[in-house]
């Protein structure tokens, strides 16, 4: 049976020029450009604790290659290459369909390529390895950020942590449905990440939620990061579904949003917004890296809130 479901998963796979022998073997063989350094992440989902036991299949399928994509736009990478492993506590041809279907609705659109992966017995888990390129040298990182670099974030901030609330909570209204979509199927900030490389110092995704992942930055570049919480970036949706105060929580230790969060010297903030406009993406300036260590907030009046907000550990709690 799981050559079967390996089989189903290789009927639906999709290759590239540069893939010289992808499923079916023990290891994939894969051309590597050699102007090029290779970028790698890996992700697991659990059921549970990344999706909900009803989500549906091709939305976990759609969301296990998402979330490595936007690791992989986190360090301005081209993605190129993954390998998918499924564990599954029954074989079910069904459910693995709508997996794959799912994962390659955003494989197509991302021209990635299927190259391996596993199947195994145990509780339903997914883990993606998602490979791709960067010039050398030019890889974004969290240990970049400089003293004086405006502080930006793309998208919307909440929106996945308010369709998990609400999800969680068995409301299924179809005006919420913004947020839901937010949940399940974010879509990874691709093209952004590859064009911030030439602009940004340092940048991270938004996985973990907003204090959390900027604190990685100011922790790797020993710097200080301020942030206005009021010029958080906000959708309709969560306005609507939610009141300032749950907002604020979300918005800054949510996680699962899957957009970036980034520096940049203020010599490039013209080139940042070009680039916003030809991507039509939204880019919110939010805060400055400063003297210090941490990351502090402002409320609307300037004042400096005492918080004990923090983002999701897979080891200890989560503010969410």
């Amino acid at each position: 049976m799981e050559f079967d479901l390996i089989n189903r998963i290789a009927a639906q796979a999709r290759t590239r020029n540069d893939v010289a022998l992808g499923i079916g073997d023990d290891a994939a063989l894969l051309r590597v450009p050699s102007n090029r350094e290779l970028v790698a992440c890996c992700d697991t989902l659990n059921v549970g604790v990344h999706f909900p036991h009803d989500a549906q299949a091709s939305d976990i399928g759609w969301k296990a290659l998402a979330v490595n994509l936007s690791d992989l736009a986190a360090m301005g990478a081209t993605p190129a290459w993954a390998l998918l492993s499924l564990t599954l506590p029954e074989p079910d041809a069904a459910f693995v369909d709508g997996l794959v279907e799912g994962f390659m609705q955003l494989a197509r659109k991302a021209d990635v390529a299927l190259v391996g992966g596993d199947t195994t017995r145990g509780p339903l888990a997914v883990s993606v390895t998602a490979l791709g390129f960067v010039e050398p040298g030019r890889a974004l990182r969290r240990d970049g950020a400089k003293l004086g670099d405006a502080v930006f974030v793309s998208g919307m901030l909440g929106d996945a942590a308010a369709g998990l609330r609400l999800w969680c909570s068995g409301v299924r209204d179809p005006a919420a449905r913004v947020l839901f979509a937010r949940l399940h199927h974010p879509v990874p900030r691709s093209a952004l990440g590859m064009q911030l490389a030439s602009v940004a110092n340092a940048a991270i995704d938004i996985s973990d939620g907003l204090l959390a992942d900027l604190g990685h930055i100011a922790e790797r570049s020993s710097v200080g990061i301020e942030l206005d919480v009021a010029a958080v970036p906000t959708s309709a949706a969560l306005i609507a579904h939610f009141d300032e105060a749950a907002r604020r929580t979300m918005q800054l230790a949510g996680g699962d949003d899957y957009e970036l969060a980034f520096t940049v010297p203020p010599a490039h903030i013209g080139e940042l917004r070009a680039i916003a406009d030809e991507l039509q993406v939204p880019l919110t300036r939010i805060g400055e890296v400063v003297a210090g260590s941490g990351v502090r907030v402002r409320d609307a009046d300037g004042r400096w809130l005492e918080s004990s907000i923090s983002g999701w550990d897979h080891f200890g709690k989560s503010s969410t």
